[in-house]
């Protein structure tokens, strides 16, 4: 049996539907504890294992963090991790985590 697989484009669009209102952040929360399983899950089959990296990380993220702590208004910093190229893994994962969410 082939295990699901969540792609970087799925989640690269339940975060944009977020961060232009289309559904809120507890529906975020709920997608991510819903879809995030590491041992039922494949996340990002095929991509690059530091776009594999970088998507485990917002998923994880996404679905362990209260609620209040989403900074709604830098959702673009998990998609620009999700889509940053190797050279700029570091710089994208730091920004996100130091500013996707409040302290």
């Amino acid at each position: 049996m082939t295990k699901a697989n969540i792609t970087r484009t799925q989640l690269i669009e339940q975060i944009s539907r977020w961060g232009e209102n289309h559904i809120n952040a507890e529906q975020l929360q709920d997608w991510m504890v819903t879809h995030y399983d590491p041992d039922e899950v494949d996340v990002g089959r095929g991509e690059p294992e530091w776009v594999v990296e970088a998507m485990n990380i917002v998923m994880n993220e996404y679905e362990i963090a209260k609620i209040d702590k989403f900074r709604q208004e830098n959702y673009q910093l998990a998609i620009n991790f999700i889509q940053a190229d190797e050279s700029q893994f570091n710089q994208t994962r730091h920004l996100f985590l130091q500013q996707g969410f409040r302290d």
